[in-house]
């Protein structure tokens, strides 16, 4: 088990994930922004691996624009060698990545053109992975997509879909269940029918139920994921007290997250943390899970790891 949080780090003094809008892009801009993106992921992940934290979600704003027909520039070639670079670094620590495209990638969408849009939008994504030298662990999650009013047909239309997409985004594209229109049970026929791993996001679970308990939500989206594309990824959250629903709690609830990680034995996972506070629930998350098996499995086996390094 490896223990992160998604995007933004509070504590180091650098946005990883700016940008600026169409209107303003030029190549000088581009090539500006994305070397200040890349400059503060590094420094996260050193944050990062310097703590323990050892699971993270890098921003889909690393190179803004990169799917879009504005953006002719090669930056693939200019930023060759620091993507490289981190990359190296991330799997010098075991570290886990994934990434995460906005609610308007849409590959059930009726409309083409944004079925078009989501497909570069997703292989950006996996590019982008590729050139940080990062293997299928590395993992590209969305949501299943609208219902357009009639679920079946949409259903199918991600099938379809998904058949349509090349090896390169299938070997890292992953689905969750949300909290308002697609079930874990739903997300499990998808796979039935494509392959697709289904990612369990156990708050949007609680929000919009099917039946299935904690213990077959796990076992059933684990069996999902084949040995070659790691360790399932599961999303953890809580409810923000007189928010909306879905609404995502602030810090980490230590009584609650001890009663999950009680409830959710035997499954091992790695566990990101949509929480709003970011590393700092990471680091409690962390002391919390100390004891726990799996996480110390993890860092025995990390041990190990380090000592036949030094050996060689």
């Amino acid at each position: 088990m490896k223990i992160g949080y998604p995007c933004i780090n509070r504590s180091v003094q650098c946005s990883g994930s700016k940008t600026f809008r169409l209107a303003s892009y030029s190549e000088a801009r581009l090539k500006e922004t994305v070397a200040n993106n890349l400059s503060c992921l590094e420094r996260i992940i050193s944050y990062n691996a310097e703590r323990g934290i050892l699971f993270f979600r890098v921003s889909s704003d690393i190179v803004p624009f990169a799917s879009h027909p504005v953006c002719v520039f090669g930056w693939q070639g200019h930023f060759r060698g620091g993507l490289e670079r981190i990359g190296a670094r991330i799997r010098a620590h075991r570290m886990r990545i994934s990434m995460h495209p906005d609610q308007f990638t849409l590959i059930n969408s009726h409309d083409e053109e944004i079925y078009d849009r989501s497909v570069r939008e997703l292989r950006y994504h996996c590019e982008l992975l590729d050139l940080c030298g990062l293997d299928r662990t590395a993992k590209v999650q969305i949501h299943v997509g609208g219902v357009y009013g009639d679920k079946p047909a949409s259903m199918d239309r991600f099938v379809r879909r998904y058949a349509r997409l090349g090896d390169a985004v299938r070997r890292r594209l992953v689905i969750e269940n949300d909290d308002r229109l697609y079930t874990v049970s739903d997300c499990l026929e998808l796979h039935a029918r494509t392959g697709v791993p289904v990612l369990l996001d156990v708050f949007h679970r609680e929000i919009n139920p099917d039946g299935l308990s904690l213990k077959e939500s796990f076992k059933k989206t684990a069996a999902t994921w084949l040995k070659r594309d790691g360790l399932p990824m599961v999303d953890y959250s809580s409810q923000l007290k007189g928010a909306r629903p879905g609404s995502h709690a602030v810090a980490l609830d230590p009584r609650r997250f001890k009663k999950f990680l009680a409830d959710s034995r035997p499954a091992d996972f790695d566990l990101m943390l949509e929480i709003k506070d970011k590393e700092k629930s990471a680091l409690r998350a962390i002391r919390i899970a100390a004891g726990d098996p799996r996480l110390r499995a993890f860092k025995k086996g990390l041990t190990k790891s380090c000592r036949a390094s030094s050996m060689s």
